[in-house]
């Protein structure tokens, strides 16, 4: 099955092509193709000139255990530090990582990954197929409290039932066939299960500094070992982490970048002086109201194709917003297009459903022809002043005060503030607006203790489904508390389905189903922006937003 992956920029351009494996195909993988993803190259690595950077971020992670977090502001640390079965290359096409290469059994269900010779951790131990099966069947232990726990338990036979205690850890679908050889079974064939193992979730933690540490493993840099291009050599969680290269890694001869420093700089206009005043090689959050200038003064904004979403969780579970017409009301009193235009200042499309264009089957876009759900770029104040009335709440009367609570950032700041008075002004509502540093935000949020809470997803893995589950009832990923019986139905068909123009109507079906009931608030198509010195050659990005340093090296400044 051919599949093409589309993204979002100034207008829907084809950037992608993703060949999907089959049992006829035992030894090929899948493929996420990207135009522009590599940050062009110039120039060799300079003899003279130290192969050192610094990196700012904008946001706190809230750890750093891959099979712990699900926070993408632990990306950048993450995929530079670990190394998968499979990872991605500098065109964004998914390749072999610590894997050289698998079969799939005809049925589909049984993935035998055979390992590279001679795998080590960054401590210099050897790495085998058995820390694979101890770092999935810790995923699906109680206590880690693994936010992306779905991603295992979903998939891999008898690990639901190893999760609940029921069964022992031989009965996961889960074996070290010797020390390189790894077999996963699945419950069902998966086409892109292949796209999913390229998540951090599945990437391998060494047993040891993981049983003599505990939760303090990945707190410190003396106990972090990992296995990828880069170890970390410094931490200090609320100002830096400091990279080093890993001569332990398989392919460190290609590996000419020596240290990365990422400096955390929440307030985004600081780190954009530093970054003009060279005392910074890069940052990861460009302020929006300096964009135009940076791009027009070749300043060093890089520009990627990003397959996500930005939008606002509604809580479905608390009254007045369990209310249909309150949530459509919501909806459709925004201007999504002034956000976009004035405040965020992207090139980029409004959003009216959580599941971005951009993905193909067979040649045929996913959301090809798909309405709006009644919303339109600007605000439909009247349609939306109705919907509030139908609920009750003529001209806003009796409506309690929103409360819209955000984590903090200089962008969602003024987004928030907009959307606030968008409200106010169309519906006639009180808006009381809060914010709180990202751990504390996203703990409310995963107790459902919010109203409205600002929310963002790019895509973990490369297929539809990576949205369609934060409508699935009880998911993990579902952080709305939204529960429909006929979606969750869909959603197990478009699982198990094989042949692609019936998986194309299903995805759609749910999309839809999902979207009528306007369980949340989707705002704008995400695209990926940073600013890069010239100096700095052979970075990338796929369309996760993922920026791979693997291949990164300096150059003499002119």
């Amino acid at each position: 099955m051919n599949k093409k992956l589309l993204y979002a920029l100034l207008s829907l351009c084809t950037l992608g092509t993703i060949t999907g494996c089959s049992s006829n195909e035992p030894q090929n993988i899948s493929e996420v193709k990207t135009e522009a993803s590599e940050i062009e190259k110039q120039a060799e690595p300079a003899e003279d000139v130290a192969q050192e950077m610094t990196f700012v971020l904008s946001n706190l992670p809230d750890g750093l255990d891959p099979g712990a977090t699900n926070n993408s502001f632990s990306k950048y640390v993450l995929y530079n530090t670990f190394e998968g079965l499979v990872t991605y290359d500098q065109t964004g096409n998914l390749v072999p990582g610590l894997a050289k290469d698998w079969s799939i059994s005809e049925d589909g269900k049984i993935y035998t990954f055979n390992l590279r010779p001679d795998l080590k951790w960054s401590d210099g131990t050897p790495l085998t197929a058995s820390d694979f099966v101890y770092s999935i069947l810790r995923v699906a232990t109680p206590e880690t409290a693994s936010r992306n726990l779905n991603k295992i338990t979903d998939y891999i036979v008898n690990a639901q039932e190893y999760y609940e205690g029921k069964i022992g850890a031989e009965e996961v679908g889960v074996k070290a066939i010797d020390e390189s050889t790894l077999e996963i079974t699945l419950k069902e064939p998966i086409s892109y299960y292949i796209d999913i193992l390229s998540m951090w979730v599945y990437s391998p933690v060494q047993q040891a500094t993981v049983e003599a540490n505990g939760d303090a493993w990945s707190a410190n840099a003396e106990t972090y070992v990992s296995n990828g291009p880069f170890k970390v050599s410094e931490m200090s969680i609320s100002e830096n982490v400091v990279l080093e290269k890993n001569e332990n890694y398989w392919n460190a001869d290609n590996v000419k970048l020596e240290k990365i420093n990422f400096r955390y700089i929440l307030d985004t206009s600081t780190a954009l002086t530093a970054y003009e005043a060279g005392e910074v090689d890069g940052i990861a959050s460009i302020p929006p109201t300096d964009y135009a200038r940076l791009r027009a003064e070749d300043k060093g904004v890089k520009t990627f194709p990003t397959y996500g979403t930005v939008y606002y969780l509604i809580n479905n579970g608390k009254a007045p917003y369990d209310n249909l017409k309150v949530r459509e009301a919501l909806n459709l009193a925004l201007d999504r297009q002034l956000i976009v235009d004035n405040i965020v200042q992207l090139n980029t499309q409004p959003a009216y459903s959580l599941l971005p264009p951009g993905y193909e089957i067979d040649g045929i876009e996913i959301t090809e022809g798909r309405g709006t759900f009644g919303m339109s770029p600007s605000a439909e104040v009247e349609k939306a002043q109705q919907a509030l009335a139908d609920a009750g709440y003529p001209n806003g009367e009796n409506f309690p005060v929103l409360e819209l609570s955000y984590y903090s950032d200089d962008v969602v700041k003024k987004v928030v503030e907009a959307m606030a008075q968008m409200w106010e002004t169309n519906l006639n509502i009180d808006v009381e607006v809060s914010s709180n540093e990202w751990v504390l935000f996203y703990e409310d949020v995963i107790e459902e203790d919010y109203s409205v809470a600002a929310m963002g997803l790019t895509a973990y893995y490369f297929h539809p489904t990576g949205f369609l589950t934060s409508a699935k009832t009880g998911d993990i990923a579902n952080l709305s508390g939204y529960s429909n019986p006929e979606y969750d139905a869909l959603f197990e068909q478009i699982k198990a389905e094989t042949d692609p123009n019936k998986s194309i109507e299903l995805i759609r079906q749910a999309d839809a189903l999902a979207s009528d009931d306007y369980f949340l608030i989707p705002l704008y198509y995400k695209t990926s922006d940073i600013l890069l010195h010239d100096n700095i050659q052979g970075a990338y990005m796929n369309a996760q937003a993922t920026l791979f340093f693997k291949d990164t090296y300096v150059v003499g400044k002119e």
